[in-house]
């Protein structure tokens, strides 16, 4: 602050020299970055939650001055937070003191390892333990005393929607990153508390003595609906951008072992009636997972029988387009480190290009299982660069699917301002014939100063077996972006070929030229009607083929309305335009006709608090649909009862009426979920989709030990809905137990 006093008071002469200008506002930006120094424990803090009874936070250093982001940008936080931060050999440990002057309005609104911290009084921190500003570590609790961990790639926490992730390619945030770690809470008359237990193991970082990391802390205050941060984060960012973190110094770790071995034991019952065949199974079977720390920056993760008979079941999806659908990958041996071997293209609805996509690892094309046999991953950080390598090797299933190799190889280099460039390989082997593929691509980013970067992607792969012109074997990327408080603009344009074929990746279409354009403001009115942010924003992108044909195209003309109490209200026009060059079924019975089509519909959205134990969220689209009309309404109503039991019903619902034909898709889903405490719980999702009208359940029980280690009782049926008698019925029934042998 003295500084940019003194430079006031002196602009006569300053503005002559910008020079000089410059180098005083960066010595000042440094010297006010948030820092803090870590304390070595005296003696080793009881992890209950019960922080201000615990003598072994008294010599810590003390953390305060919080700083909202929300409603009130730059204003201190209107409750106190006290955090303290001390480490062991072996552990890192993080106390939050969160006072509240209402602790009868605290808000949990679930209690399972993992759920969102958005809409509930939380407390997260992110490391960035190589201080690199690109890649770190977030952990977080609620007042319930959830484990809440995930991986942050790329650092740029840039908002360019109101979601807290993306899929795909560019999800600079993975929150299926499961570790090893311990936190509790408790609440009482002054608010509540948290204690965190980190071990070192758990992270990877170098090898140096007295480290400094990059470090900053979040706090929400859900009856406030108040985000607030350490080290100041603006509007437009989040806690995941690295280069607005603070400091901590002093971090000395000694060097030990990590070796971590989860095996599992498994029972399987299946029942299946489809057409008058039976078909019975039983099968018992085991495997293990292990992580082997070769250094402190360089893990090795090594599979054996992989199974992923607990993950929850894939949420249905209604297709009304002639492109295929994306299917995000839930198995977690494939999500850990996820970010480093992602190159693309990723877009609003998902990704157009995925290089590495895990998914066709273990299903073979028609969606049947297929049995992985074992396989090793190395990631981490050698000689100034992040490094990975994966390989997995499937099993033959006879008539189905041969037995496959798949590799991937990565490697990257990270450059400080959010600037790295790298190159990835992938290579599927069939080990029953020669049909081979190899993938190869390059991508990079550039960043010029807190608010703009660059970026580039550009790939080529092997021919498809029917193809013989290698000059449209190819795809590559290049994209602006700018955010700053006020506005967020991006500018993109693409091409993929014709006969681009990274059969490990994904590839939404083909033989395309794209543009893509979004400009975004934000503006926070003081004291008018309720309003905390209005958002105006214009999207437009388009695809056009080689000959100048329009395949598609979208114009969305937006502005949000948020509200200080959580409401909010999304006011949108689209205009539209498909070019169909060969006719397509898009249900039963109704063919679209090829034609060029341009339509225009009214898109509106609205959703009630979400902190509430009962909120709403529409969103509804009325106007043209190819030639003729749609009326499309997804209604998401959400329940809770207490910190333990909660539920999501979810209604996708389009009246579509062509000059070919009329029609109507509705899919249901709805989740429900009771913990018994933060480690235990049990969740189902119940599906019915009319297009293939079956109804489908997954029921789990899962009760943690460890991260990905526990029981899971996993029930799952698909059935016809009208089928009397049952054309299809499918039932299976699995009991999976796997442990954690933590080898110091």
């Amino acid at each position: 602050m003295i500084a940019l006093r003194w430079l006031n008071f002196q602009k006569p002469y300053l503005l002559k020299n910008k020079l000089f200008i410059f180098l005083i506002l960066f010595q000042t930006s440094l010297s006010s970055q948030n820092s803090t120094n870590a304390t070595q424990a005296t003696a080793n803090p009881i992890i209950d939650g019960n922080v201000l009874d615990d003598s072994a936070w008294n010599n810590a250093n003390v953390i305060t001055n919080f700083t909202q982001k929300s409603p009130d940008e730059g204003e201190p936080s209107s409750e106190k937070t006290i955090v303290k931060l001390i480490y062991s050999s072996k552990f890192l440990y993080v106390s939050v003191v969160c006072y509240d002057s209402n602790p009868d309005g605290i808000v949990i609104s679930d209690s399972r390892r993992d759920a969102p911290l958005n809409n509930t009084d939380s407390f997260m921190f992110v490391l960035d333990t190589f201080k690199d500003q690109q890649n770190g570590y977030v952990f977080g609790t609620n007042a319930a005393g959830i484990e809440y961990d995930a991986q942050v790639i790329g650092g740029d926490g840039m908002s360019m929607n109101s979601s807290r992730q993306s899929v795909g390619v560019g999800a600079n945030l993975n929150i299926n990153w499961d570790a090893s770690w311990e936190v509790k809470t408790i609440i009482g008359d002054f608010g509540w508390s948290a204690e965190f237990a980190i071990p070192f193991k758990t992270l990877r970082f170098s090898s140096q003595e007295n480290q400094n990391w990059g470090i900053n802390f979040q706090r929400n205050i859900a009856q406030k609906n108040e985000q607030s941060f350490w080290a100041p984060i603006p509007r437009q960012f989040s806690l995941n951008r690295l280069s607005l973190a603070g400091n901590v110094t002093g971090i000395n770790i000694p060097s030990s072992r990590n070796i971590k071995i989860m095996p599992y034991a498994l029972g399987l019952s299946n029942n299946a009636n489809e057409e008058d065949v039976k078909s019975d199974e039983t099968k018992n079977d085991f495997g293990f997972d292990a992580k082997i720390g070769i250094t402190s920056s360089l893990n090795l993760d090594v599979t054996y029988n992989t199974d992923f008979a607990q993950v929850e079941a894939d949420e249905q999806q209604i297709n009304l387009d002639r492109f295929s659908l994306f299917f995000p990958e839930k198995r977690s041996f494939f999500l850990e480190n996820a970010g480093l071997f992602s190159s693309g293209e990723n877009t609003f609805y998902g990704p157009d290009i995925e290089m590495f996509f895990s998914r066709r690892i273990g299903i073979a094309n028609d969606g049947s299982l297929v049995p992985i046999l074992g396989g090793g991953r190395l990631t981490g950080e050698m000689g100034g660069f992040k490094i990975g390598a994966l390989s997995m090797q499937t099993k033959e299933v006879k008539n189905i699917a041969n037995a496959e190799n798949y590799g991937v190889y990565r490697i990257r280099k990270e450059l400080p301002n959010r600037t790295n460039f790298g190159a990835l390989i992938t290579s599927k082997n069939d080990l029953n014939s020669s049909a081979n593929n190899k993938a190869y691509a390059l991508d990079g980013a550039y960043g010029i100063g807190e608010t703009i970067q660059l970026k580039g992607f550009l790939a080529t792969s092997d021919l498809p077996a029917d193809s013989d012109n290698n000059s449209d074997s190819y795809a590559y990327m290049l994209e602006a972006n700018r955010n700053t408080q006020a506005l967020t603009t991006q500018l993109r344009y693409s091409e993929v070929g014709k006969n681009f074929n990274p059969e490990m990746g994904y590839v939404r279409r083909l033989g395309y030229r794209k543009i893509l354009f979004r400009i975004l403001n934000r503006t926070r009115p003081k004291d008018f009607y309720g309003i905390l942010e209005l958002r105006p924003h214009i999207t437009y992108w388009s695809y056009w083929d080689f000959d100048g044909f329009q395949q598609s195209g979208y114009l969305h003309i937006d502005n949000h309305w948020e509200f200080r109490n959580g409401y909010r209200i999304d006011t949108a026009v689209n205009f539209i335009w498909e070019g169909v060059k060969s006719p397509f079924e898009i249900v039963n019975g109704v063919t679209v006709p090829n034609n060029s089509y341009a339509n225009s519909e009214l898109h509106t959205r609205f959703n009630s608090n979400l902190t509430k134990p009962i909120s709403l969220i529409v969103v509804s689209k009325i106007g043209g649909f190819f030639s003729g009309n749609r009326r499309n309404t997804d209604t998401t109503f959400r329940f809770r009862l207490g910190e333990r039991f909660t539920s999501e019903i979810i209604s996708k619902y389009n009246d579509v009426s062509l000059p070919e034909g009329k029609f109507y898709t509705h899919l249901l889903r709805s989740r429900f979920t009771y913990a018994f405490n933060p480690q235990m719980y049990i969740q189902s999702l119940l599906q019915y989709n009319n297009q293939s009208d079956q109804w489908s359940m997954n029921w789990r029980f899962i009760w943690q030990q460890s991260a990905a280690t526990g029981l899971y009782i996993v029930y799952n049926q698909t059935q016809d809905y009208d089928g009397i008698p049952t054309d299809l019925n499918i039932r299976s029934l699995v009991f999976k137990y796997s442990y954690l042998f933590d080898i110091d």
